[in-house]
């Protein structure tokens, strides 16, 4: 029988030693990956009917293009933006449903953070 040093056992090991799934990818890029795409996807949804969307969708989409909400309190969240003044990111959860104005709001401030983001040619 082999000693256990905490050393090796799981827990105490290092973040950046991460197990590989059963694709072979490590588990964090692999989430990352899916992740991007899961955004992606309800980003396109929304997209296309801005009219219908969950909060929970609009929620996840805000948090991965601004990071978490400034503020959090009562019924609204309030996303920081590199500018400032419009188009602003307020929204709110309306029995499940996010407010098609504020879909709008959000759909704008992703394109103008992507317009900044490319590069000038």
């Amino acid at each position: 029988m082999f000693p256990v040093f905490p050393e090796n056992s799981q827990a105490s090991q290092p973040s950046y030693l991460k197990t590989i799934n059963h694709q072979g990818l490590d588990n964090s890029i692999y989430n990352d990956i899916m992740n991007d795409v899961a955004i992606e996807a309800i980003l396109r949804r929304i997209r296309r009917n801005p009219k219908n969307v969950r909060f929970n969708d609009l929620l996840r989409v805000c948090n991965s293009y601004f990071g978490p909400p400034r503020q959090r309190g009562g019924s609204h969240r309030v996303y920081k933006t590199p500018w400032p003044g419009d188009p602003r990111i307020n929204i709110q959860n309306d029995k499940g449903m996010a407010k098609a104005y504020q879909v709008k709001q959000v759909l704008a401030a992703i394109d103008k953070l992507e317009a900044n983001n490319e590069p000038e040619q």
